[in-house]
């Protein structure tokens, strides 16, 4: 599976505005016709954009002004570097752009999914969306409807007629009640972003995603971020059992992709957040395999939980 965009963009794309710039599409089209013509024949299935709902999921964060300001400040030098007026790129958009960003990144990925089509028709061909496993913990529910309508919502409409699954990525749940979002107990365990590791997460999630879009589902990321393994271990087998859980009920399950093998790069926090089911010496790049990809491994060969 390959990914044609995973949020980095050329200079000189960024230098015309980014994805605020309604000629965006069209120069992603033509790439994505030109990736697809050439590399085409060794890819087995393609995901135009990585997760386009990203801005829209931290808008729902409700972020510090501080934070807020960082980024503005961010956009706007590296907009005078590059002599436009402003600019946005996926992972990083001023509120103010938040709609016009997805009017443009909806129709890249239309454009850019008839591009590889039209290349490569046999392909399956999807987008990814980052998901939390929304729950109400009362009989309102406004809260986590208004979420699932502004961080989904318009992604779900445009998948449907223009693409051939959907990717979900998921490593949390949100709760919210009549008053908004609910904070994690203080007993649960947590990780390194501060997130509840809660691994009936991923079954709710592909439930919601199958039932709101219809289309079958490829879990192209899942994991946990955190330094310990045990952890991370003792979360993939309840996780898979709720995912395959929710294959028995209906649900069209294609895939399932761990994030990641590698402890990677990750983006504003660079090596410091760990991912890895394989830890990476950054001086010597030696690679150590962790416990937990053990157990990943293990459910693979015996193809069941």
């Amino acid at each position: 599976m390959v990914t044609f965009n995973h949020w980095a963009a050329p200079r000189w794309f960024a230098g015309r505005g980014g994805w605020l710039n309604p000629n965006a599409p069209d120069r992603f089209a033509r790439y994505c016709e030109y990736a697809s013509r050439y590399l085409g024949e060794d890819i087995d299935s393609a995901v135009t954009l990585n997760e386009p709902n990203m801005m829209q999921m931290l808008d729902s964060f409700n972020f510090p002004s501080p934070v807020l300001d960082a980024r503005r400040a961010m956009l706007a030098a590296a907009a005078a570097s590059l002599g436009t007026p402003r600019l946005a790129v996926a992972n990083a958009v001023n509120k103010e752009d938040l709609e016009a960003v997805q009017a443009v990144l909806i129709a890249a990925h239309r454009m850019g999914y008839a591009a590889i089509k039209n290349i490569c028709p046999a392909m399956p061909v999807g987008v990814t969306l980052t998901m939390t496993d929304d729950q109400s913990a009362s009989t309102d529910h406004t809260h986590r409807d208004a979420k699932r309508a502004k961080v989904y919502g318009a992604w779900l409409d445009a998948a449907k007629g223009h693409a051939d699954f959907l990717g979900v990525q998921n490593y949390e749940r949100a709760v919210y009640d009549q008053a908004g979002p609910v904070p994690p107990g203080k007993d649960v365990p947590l990780s390194a972003m501060g997130a509840e590791i809660y691994p009936a997460s991923l079954g709710g999630a592909v439930r919601y995603a199958h039932a709101a879009c219809g289309l079958p589902i490829i879990v192209t990321e899942h994991g946990v971020c955190t330094d310990d393994d045990a952890r991370r271990a003792a979360m993939i087998a309840p996780s898979l059992a709720g995912l395959h859980a929710a294959i028995q009920d209906g649900v069209p399950v294609r895939g399932y992709f761990h994030w990641s093998l590698l402890d990677n790069f990750e983006w504003i926090f660079g090596y410091a957040k760990h991912y890895g089911l394989v830890s990476v010496d950054r001086t010597t790049f030696k690679r150590t395999i962790k416990p937990s990809a053990t157990v990943l491994s293990g459910i693979a060969k015996r193809n069941a939980v």
